[in-house]
């Protein structure tokens, strides 16, 4: 496999040093890619870079993803409009190993002379004191070099600290200490990285008397012009506390039919055959969503699990109506409250249910699903109310037994009015 045209045909080169395809079709080469620990999780924008180290290594290539506890501590300004709140070193430390953890999910550690490796540019920095570095590295770097960088350009009338205008070195410089100490010859990142990567290019150039080489990715936009990976709630992120796989397969299967185009080639590894054969299936018969159900399937059960995989498409269905009381029964309470966002939701007694509620008081007076007893009643004997998408009656007695996650009770008034009802 020819790591650059695989590359290309999914669309993942933005730009590309004369001399990277030669020197990879060359020899096995080592590469890497940064990983800032901002957070305790990656989010899904980072999975353009980890799926980049995943066709490096399935082309024969050795990966590195470099964890910045030293980098982190300073903040990247390429792409930033504002500098970045620094973090504390038990933050910073928390971040580190969550982001390991995730790293490791995706990555071969035990294939033979190209098994990925993880490092952390702190192991180099801690030891390196402000004399050292402004002799050793600073001075190979000119200040009028540094300035032309878009990072810093566009930062010029707002403002930016000599912490942040010096991130360029130290990313430079790990660069320079990759290729020293594990022959790492070329640097890989998202388009806005590339004027850091060439600053370590330069010091390889002028410190080591060496070459390296880069590749970045282009900045992934939806079709209407939005920011990839981001809802109304914020990141998409790869941690199940902080998106639950319910929410991170509705992503994918919420894509428009132009961005599951794009994305299916960016973040599966299926092949270009299996990829047009898609896609030709999905014009034909768009409305089955053949390419949204597929990326769902295929990214959700790589980040989380086939278990979670199934447990997001059982939540899916709970929606349209269908019989799935025992599935409503299995369901998390964060995925059942991810489901049911933004549906009315009640507090009612826990005391109330201990000797069983009768349902027409529950559901018109200890909560407003209805507005009076009599449209209550009415409902009811049209036999158009359902408890845990059970159907009731008029007679039907709310107990403890009938809570989900021993808290909620779901309630569907008609088709498609639900109503969440909280036991405090």
């Amino acid at each position: 496999m020819n790591f650059v045209e695989e590359m290309k045909w999914r669309g993942m080169i933005h730009d590309i040093m004369p001399g990277t395809e030669e020197q990879l079709q060359k020899e096995m080469t080592s590469a890497y890619i940064g990983f800032d620990p901002t957070a305790d999780s990656l989010h899904i924008g980072s999975l353009v870079q980890i799926m980049t180290l995943v066709h490096l290594q399935r082309a024969g290539h050795k990966p590195f993803a470099l964890l910045g506890g030293a980098t982190g501590m300073v903040g990247d300004p390429s792409g930033k409009s504002k500098e970045r709140n620094l973090l504390s070193s038990e933050v910073l430390d928390h971040n580190l190993k969550s982001v390991q953890k995730q790293l490791a999910q995706f990555l071969d550690f035990d294939c033979g002379e190209n098994s990925a490796e993880i490092l952390n540019n702190y192991d180099w920095f801690k030891a390196f004191n402000f004399l050292d570095f402004i002799r050793d590295v600073g001075k190979h770097i000119s200040i009028n070099y540094m300035m032309a960088k878009d990072s810093v350009k566009s930062r010029l009338e707002t403002g930016m600290s000599f912490t942040e205008f010096t991130y360029q070195l130290v990313q430079g410089f790990d660069f320079y200490h990759l290729y020293t100490e594990h022959n790492c010859k070329l640097q890989l990142g998202g388009s806005d990285q590339w004027g850091n990567i060439v600053t370590g290019t330069e010091l390889i150039r002028k410190k080591a008397r060496g070459e390296a080489f880069a590749i970045t990715t282009p900045l992934i936009k939806k079709a209407d012009g939005t920011k990839f990976g981001k809802t109304e709630g914020g990141n998409v992120w790869l941690d199940s506390e902080r998106t639950s796989p319910y929410k991170f397969y509705q992503y994918w299967l919420n894509a428009s039919d132009e961005d599951a185009k794009t994305y299916i080639k960016i973040f599966t590894l299926l092949s270009k055959s299996e990829i047009d054969t898609l896609i030709s299936n999905h014009e034909q018969a768009a409305h089955l969503r053949v390419l949204q159900k597929t990326l769902g399937k295929d990214v959700t059960i790589r980040v989380h699990g086939e278990a979670a995989y199934q447990r997001a498409i059982e939540a899916s269905e709970i929606l349209f109506g269908k019989d799935t009381a025992e599935q409503l029964k299995k369901i998390e309470e964060r995925e059942l409250l991810d489901i049911f966002e933004g549906v009315p939701q009640f507090d009612v007694s826990k005391s109330d249910l201990v000797a069983g509620a009768q349902i027409i008081d529950l559901l018109a007076q200890k909560s407003k699903v209805f507005s009076s007893n009599g449209e209550a009643k009415r409902m009811l004997q049209s036999n158009a109310v359902s408890i845990n998408k059970l159907k009731v009656d008029v007679d039907k007695k709310v107990g403890l037994h009938d809570l989900l996650n021993d808290k909620y009770l779901l309630v569907q008034k008609g088709k498609k009015n639900y109503f969440l009802l909280k036991a405090v």
